[in-house]
């Protein structure tokens, strides 16, 4: 496709040719490759992209270069963070390819142009290199655990929450082998019990409805390093998921719940949450005792009976999280829970008890055998927080006569180097006296001769 076109002052003129890669073949972003790309894929929506651009105008005027800052721009893919015409142009490129875009004003910056250096209506070229693409990083703590490569955008911004009832129909695979592919329906928060990994529950609740999208998960949210016998998946697999979010149904939020409802469905997901823990399902569990601390820890205004149900059913979820924590071998998590329970019940059996595991497992024997202690004291018949004082007692001695060996060995290799240093500033007096003694003995025999 070709046109030309020209400046009002008629002295520029530019061959707008190229391929129409626009969704509406309207002309609106004209591609004319300059060198072919070495990649096999295509960048996806979400994806971040690395590119080098250089921008002008029909008239030839630079008014924007990456290159002339010698810094590559990045950005993601579909979000709307770029004008329309790079959306739609990178989204056709390859690695290493070096093209032309031609961007009308309406996939560019409009009627109203961008000042001072875009007038309005204006129509843009880029020449565009794109570097390199990788997919987006949708973990919480952003360790690249979890990518996303989106085949097809969803619509919407809404997305699942923890509870929410969704159907989806997924297949994954372990190097090239497709080990399972169903249609399901569930609740999130129960997909361990599906068989499914904890990854896969994180990936549903970034998608919108209808999205399509490709997953790669490292083992830690995958089948980790126990994998799974059932699959015959091996440990620290990376799993690939490819996942369609057909349709949900948020669980409602705290906010959309009155008091008589948080009460309902807290006394509802504790027990789902304790039929769970008997079955050694600690994730899950753990997950329906945290809805009932979101839905109750600010809750106020309440009648003394409610404050009475809310305040029993705060303290135990905090309880059974830290218990759930420490059967995961998370003492901080379960730590910051039992501070949580106490402040709700500052003697409380359990919390002083568990507070006391939480520290063993973190080797602050100390601290944990004044809580042993506490519970002896306020509930003498705790067999069990008696043999723990005893046992903290003992830990603490060896970490004692620990300290007491390394100190001797510390200070002995400071004695020995003292001991060096001392004998070694006597060996080199005894070297000067020698030589003054010898020069003297020169001297003597230089009289001697003169006379």
């Amino acid at each position: 496709m070709t046109a030309e076109e020209q400046t009002s002052e008629g002295q520029h003129a530019i061959q707008m040719e190229g391929e129409d890669v626009t969704p509406k073949k309207d002309g609106g972003v004209l591609k004319l490759v300059k060198r072919e790309g070495t990649g096999t894929t295509l960048p996806m929506t979400g994806d971040k992209v690395l590119v080098h651009y250089v921008g002008t105008l029909v008239d030839g005027t630079h008014f924007d270069s990456s290159r002339d800052r010698g810094e590559k721009f990045s950005f993601e893919l579909g979000k709307g963070q770029v004008i329309k015409a790079w959306d739609i142009g990178v989204a056709t490129m390859r690695v290493g390819e070096l093209c032309q875009l031609i961007c009308k004003p309406e996939y560019a910056y409009g009627s109203a142009g961008s000042p001072p250096k875009i007038p309005p209506n204006a129509t843009l070229i880029f020449e565009v290199e794109l570097f390199e693409f990788r997919g987006e990083d949708i973990t919480e703590d952003e360790d690249g655990g979890i990518i996303r490569r989106i085949i097809t955008k969803g619509q919407g911004y809404s997305k699942p929450n923890e509870g929410a009832a969704v159907e989806v129909t997924l297949e994954g695979s372990c190097e090239g082998r497709v080990f399972d592919e169903r249609e399901l329906k569930f609740e999130i928060g129960d997909g361990e019990n599906l068989g499914l990994p904890a990854g896969v529950e994180r990936a549903i609740m970034a998608m919108e409805q209808g999205e399509e999208a490709l997953f790669t998960m490292k083992p830690k949210y995958a089948f980790g390093n126990a994998g799974n016998s059932n699959y015959n998946i091996p440990g620290g697999a990376t799993l690939k998921y490819k996942i369609k979010l057909v349709a949900f149904e948020k669980a409602k939020e705290s906010w959309e719940m009155n008091t008589a409802e948080k009460l309902e469905q807290s006394s509802i997901v504790k027990e789902k949450g304790t039929q769970y823990f008997k079955e050694g399902k600690y994730k899950q569990a753990s997950v329906q005792y945290k809805r009932i601390v979101s839905w109750l820890e600010h809750e106020s205004g309440l009648s003394e009976e409610d404050e009475k149900k809310a305040k029993a059913l705060q303290l135990a979820a905090h309880l059974n999280l830290a218990m759930c924590f420490l059967k995961l071998q998370e003492p901080n998590q379960a730590l910051e829970n039992c501070e949580k329970a106490l402040e709700l019940d500052a003697s409380n059996e359990k919390a002083l008890f568990r507070r006391g595991e939480a520290l063993c497992s973190m080797k602050e024997f100390d601290r944990a055998r004044t809580d042993f202690q506490q519970v002896v004291q306020l509930y003498p018949a705790n067999k069990a927080a008696k043999s723990q004082v005893v046992f903290c007692q003992k830990r603490i001695k060896e970490q004692h006569e620990k300290d007491k060996l390394i100190y001797a060995n510390m200070f002995q290799k400071f004695a020995e180097r003292d001991s060096k240093k001392v004998e070694g500033v006597k060996n080199e007096n005894k070297q000067n006296g020698d030589e003054m003694e010898m020069e003297n003995g020169e001297k003597e025999i230089a009289s001697e001769a003169k006379a």
